[in-house]
This record gives C-alpha cells, sequence and structure tokens, in this order.
C-alpha cells in the first residue's frame, strides 16, 4: 500500500502568500505608527486628553475584541470572502482617517480600522492552512507569515517617521490604501476560497459575551498598568472574567460553537497556544521597560531607540524563515523547547547585562530572545492550525491570536504593575527630604516623570534625584526581566509536560 504524498504548492500559492502578507504588515504597522503622529494630531485636532488615549487604544481593543467572532465568522462565510470585506473596510476607514476633521471622528476611523483588522490574522492563516498542504511548504509559509507582521512592527515607527517629515499626519494612514486595493483586485483569482459545509447560525449571544469580556479584561488591565489598582479598573476585571466564564459554559451546548473547547484536548494545539501565550506575555511585559531604558536611562533619542530595536525585528525574522528548514531535522517539541530556553537565556542577559554592558548588551540579548522566539511562534501556530480540522481553521488562528492579545495586555499590566511598586518602593527613601512637593511626586510616578522634574529644577539636587530615579528604575527592570525568563522557562516545562514521548503531537478532536 503506498502513501499519497500531499500536493505541493506552485507559483499561484506563493503569490498569494506575497498578496495576503502585504496586510499582515499593514495590520502590524498601525499598531505602531500612529505612536509619532500624535503631536500633529493634537495640534489640529485638539483632542482632550480622554480622546488621545482613545485615539491610540481604539484600534488594538477593537482587534483583541473581535478576533474570535471573526475567525468563526471566515470559517462560516468563507475566509477569502471575510478577508475582502476586510480589506475593502480598511481601505475606506484608512482613507476617511486621513482626513479626519474633529478628534471623534479619528476614534470613530480607529476603531473601524480594529474592526477591519481582526478578518485578517484568522483569515490570512486560515488560507495559508488551504493553501499549503505539503508541511514543509506550509511551515515556511507561516514563518514569512509571522515574519511580516515582525517587519510591520518594527518599520512601523520608521515609515511613520519618514513620512512626517514631509507630509501631513494624514499620511501615516495612507499608506494602507494601495496594500489593501492590490488585495481586493488580485485576491480573487490568487486566493482559494474554503468555508464550514456544515456550519450553523453563529450565535449572537456568544458573540457580545466574548466581545464583552476580550473588552473589558483587556481595558481595565491596560488601567490597572497605567494607574494601579483602581476600584472601577478591578470590578470591570472581574465582570470581563464572569462574562468569560460564562461565554465559555455556554459554548459546551452549542451545536455550532463560536469558540470549539475540544481543540484543547489536542495536546499538539493546547501546548502551542500555552507556548506562544506565555512567551507574549513575557516578552510584551518586558518590553514596555526596553523602550524607557533606551530613552531615558541610556539617553537616546525616539529615532535612535526605534532603530535599536531594529535587530529584534530582524530577528524574528531570519529566526521564522529559518524554523521550516530546521523543522525537517529535528522534531517539533525539542524546537519549542529549545526555543523557549534560549530565549529564557536571552531575557537573563537582558537583566544581567542592564547595568553592565548597556546598549550592546541590549541588542544581543533581544536577538537571541528572537531568534528563540521566532521557531516557537512559526512551528506553534502552525501546529495550532493543522491540529484543528480543516472546517475549523479559522477559529483556531482567532484563537492563537486571541491569546497574543490578551497576554500581551496582561504582560503590560502585570509587569508594569510590578515595576512601578518597586521603582517607588526604591526611590522614596533616596529623595532628599527637602525636595518639592510636586517634583516628589512626579519623580514617584514614573521614571520620566523623575526627568522631566529634574530637568525643569535645575538645581544641586537635581542631578541626586536623577541619578536615584534611575537605580530605582534599572532594579525595576530587572527584576521584570528575571521574571520573564521565569515565564519563558515555564512555559518550556508546560511544553514538554504536554507533548513528551508517549502523547500525540498532532491529532483530531
Amino acid at each position: 500500500m503506498t502513501s499519497i504524498s500531499p500536493a505541493r504548492a506552485g507559483r499561484r500559492e506563493w503569490i498569494g502568500l506575497a498578496v495576503i502578507a502585504l496586510p499582515c504588515l499593514v495590520y502590524a504597522m498601525d499598531l505602531t505608527v500612529l505612536n509619532l503622529a500624535l503631536p500633529a494630531i493634537s495640534a489640529q485636532l485638539t483632542p482632550t486628553s480622554a480622546q488621545q488615549l482613545w485615539i491610540i487604544d481604539v484600534y488594538g481593543f477593537l482587534v483583541a475584541g473581535f478576533l474570535i467572532t471573526m475567525g468563526t465568522v471566515g470559517d462560516r462565510i468563507g475566509r477569502r470572502k471575510l478577508l475582502l470585506i476586510g480589506a475593502a473596510a480598511f481601505a475606506v476607514a484608512s482613507t476617511i482617517a486621513a482626513f479626519s476633521t474633529s478628534a471623534g471622528m479619528l476614534i470613530a476611523m480607529r476603531a473601524l480600522l480594529g474592526i477591519a483588522g481582526a478578518t485578517l490574522a484568522p483569515s490570512t492563516m486560515s488560507l495559508i492552512r488551504n493553501m499549503f498542504h505539503d508541511p514543509r511548504q506550509r511551515q515556511f509559509a507561516i514563518g514569512v507569515w509571522i515574519a511580516s507582521f515582525s517587519v510591520g512592527s518594527a518599520i512601523g515607527p520608521l515609515v511613520g517617521g519618514v513620512l512626517l517629515q514631509f507630509y501631513w499626519w494624514g499620511s501615516v494612514f495612507l499608506v494602507a490604501v494601495p496594500v489593501m486595493v492590490l488585495l481586493l483586485i488580485v485576491g480573487p483569482s490568487l486566493l482559494p476560497e474554503y468555508r464550514d459545509p456544515n456550519a450553523g447560525r453563529i450565535d449572537p449571544l456568544s458573540v457580545a459575551q466574548s466581545l464583552f469580556a476580550v473588552l473589558a479584561m483587556v481595558y481595565a488591565l491596560k488601567q490597572i498598568a497605567e494607574h494601579g489598582m483602581q476600584w472601577y479598573a478591578m470590578a470591570l476585571l472581574a465582570a470581563g472574567i464572569l462574562a468569560g466564564v460564562a461565554f465559555i459554559r455556554r459554548q459546551r451546548h452549542l451545536a455550532y460553537p463560536l469558540l470549539d473547547l475540544n481543540l484543547f484536548r489536542v495536546p499538539a494545539f493546547s501546548a502551542a497556544i500555552a507556548a506562544y501565550a506565555l512567551s507574549c506575555l513575557a516578552m510584551f511585559g518586558v518590553y514596555i521597560f526596553i523602550t524607557q531604558y533606551l530613552q531615558l536611562v541610556l539617553g537616546l533619542s525616539p529615532l535612535m531607540a526605534g532603530v535599536a530595536t531594529v535587530p529584534w525585528a530582524l530577528g524574528f525574522v531570519v529566526g521564522s524563515l529559518g524554523a521550516p528548514r530546521l523543522a525537517r531535522h529535528v522534531k517539533p517539541i525539542t524546537i519549542l523547547v529549545a526555543g523557549l530556553l534560549a530565549a529564557s537565556v536571552g531575557f537573563l542577559l537582558l537583566a544581567v547585562s542592564a547595568t553592565t554592558i548597556g546598549l550592546s548588551g541590549l541588542v544581543a540579548s533581544t536577538i537571541i530572545m528572537s531568534l528563540g522566539m521566532a521557531p516557537v511562534f512559526t512551528i506553534g501556530n502552525e501546529m495550532i492550525i493543522t491540529a484543528a480540522p480543516p472546517e475549523r481553521a479559522g477559529s483556531a488562528s482567532a484563537i492563537s491570536e486571541t491569546s497574543s492579545e490578551f497576554s500581551g495586555a496582561l504582560g503590560i499590566a502585570v509587569f508594569g504593575s510590578i515595576g512601578t511598586m518597586i521603582y517607588r518602593s526604591r526611590l522614596g527613601p533616596a529623595l532628599p527630604a527637602d525636595l518639592d512637593p510636586s517634583a516628589r511626586e512626579a519623580a514617584l510616578g514614573t521614571l520620566g516623570g523623575a526627568v522631566s522634574a529634574a530637568h525643569a529644577a535645575h538645581t544641586a539636587g537635581s542631578d541626586a534625584v536623577l541619578a536615584a530615579a534611575r537605580a530605582a528604575f534599572l532594579d525595576a527592570y530587572q527584576f521584570t526581566a528575571f521574571v520573564g525568563a521565569a515565564l519563558v522557562m515555564l512555559a518550556a516545562v508546560v511544553t514538554w509536560r504536554i507533548l513528551r514521548p508517549g502523547t500525540r503531537p498532532i491529532a483530531q478532536p
């Protein structure tokens, strides 16, 4: 009896991959490109402080909130159809956002961009599942998919800086338009359509529960990270958790659930999700300290700080594209565990080099982290979508992306809160007793506040305040890096326990 090899992808599929990688790059850029444009937006649209926060955050919030829903919608109506609808909405919202005449108008368009953006990740990864049937080719295609997000995140600030140097702030939104138009033109002929032929209707209550649960928890965690354990943030977090529990309980009794809980019975799926979530928790949590360290401790300009993080993104590109070649000779469990252990070494080097090596140590440590995590993300996502039945690939990829978004928000909140507590406890006793109360409050708030207060004071004690604040920040920075290393090591242990010899690495639910 001879086995039939899976059909290999041809030129059409590889061109199609390039087409769907471009909107993923734009999606990632939109998460970062806006930050540099905020001063110009503030000058022209004069948003309130609350409106300015919503201009920044509403995109990411709605992406996270709609991922699970969009993954299931794609399985039901067709992944290509949903992707093209999302691309059209993204192009229209980007154009209107570029010419917004008020802060409210810009917030509304950013919200629409978030909903449209939620169609991109699950649709594109599930399309890869149907375009590339050969395991080696599929792994490389997912590596390209992961790399497109890394490149988008890296070049977002750089592209924004160049555009703002020569054009008005709205130009940062127009970058997405030609990419989405290209997708709309060539997508119907290059991308295959696939849907679940047995899909039932989508349960509106499940959509509402999942949306409220994700939005409430992500928003609450962000508020806790910025303002501490405020009662309203804790209440909102509790409400989100309760909604999440109600959502999960409801899925157990639906014939066509929004979230297929049976997927978590597959060892490969559970292990990959655990590794992905814990890695994102550690990475996003530490990243907020890295950017402050580069600018407020090492004294780099925003542009040079952005350049210093480019090797990190390039490490993800190299690791993502090299992982499939590695998978030809090494078992998936070995790649995942070894990658996580290598990333933990990067976190440890990050902690140790903060007070000794400086910039070169940070760059080296982030390269090690990215080279270790990239194969985990690439091979892990390939395991996620192949562990699910083909008709639920959209739902599976949405779970993967939701775990990433939620873990990132949780990492920022938890690490930020821990870092703030350490910073305040170390700095408080070190501040001069005769320091102006307003300067003391600013210094205890953030390192940025301490730097501003010290520069504004121009007194003999300013240097001492600045030195004490930087020393306190370094203590917090090092501690969170050590916690990140511990979390990634935990991910390696969990992955090994789930996929250790004797379990089935790939199984259908």
